[in-house]
């Protein structure tokens, strides 16, 4: 069986999650989250941020096209495996888990970049 990968072309942001800053997208946040839990089932989780890895959308010649077409609407970019999932929006964690053959029950729900930790747990 080969190795389950997900590649997250995200369009510019601040930070590599774009999880910073005063005001935080929960739908951001909560995309964050279930790549942690991904990566904790063995899942190998990449992400590209257009303003810090331009190249990396350059040299995909999926993703150039769908930024030719759809302009930066396009992103982000889902790649599972080596084959777009989904452009344009996020995708849930049922989505992620059915896309990759894993059991979305099995984890807690998403609660964000702090992991359910609380008022102590802290974010970027």
């Amino acid at each position: 069986m080969s190795e389950k990968t997900v590649r997250v072309f995200d369009p510019a942001m601040c930070c590599a999650t774009g999880v910073c800053g005063p005001s935080v997208d929960p739908v951001l946040a909560a995309f964050a989250a279930d790549l942690d839990w991904l990566s904790s089932m063995g899942v190998s989780v990449r992400r590209f941020n257009l303003a810090q890895e331009p190249a990396e959308f350059a040299a995909n010649a999926t993703v150039k096209q769908a930024l030719e077409d759809k302009g930066d609407g396009a992103l982000p970019v889902i790649e599972i495996s080596g084959e777009v999932k989904s452009t344009g929006v996020y995708p849930s964690r049922a989505q992620l888990a059915a896309w990759l053959g894993v059991n979305a029950e099995s984890a807690p729900k998403s609660t964000g970049c702090c992991g359910g930790k609380g008022k102590s747990g802290g974010c970027c």
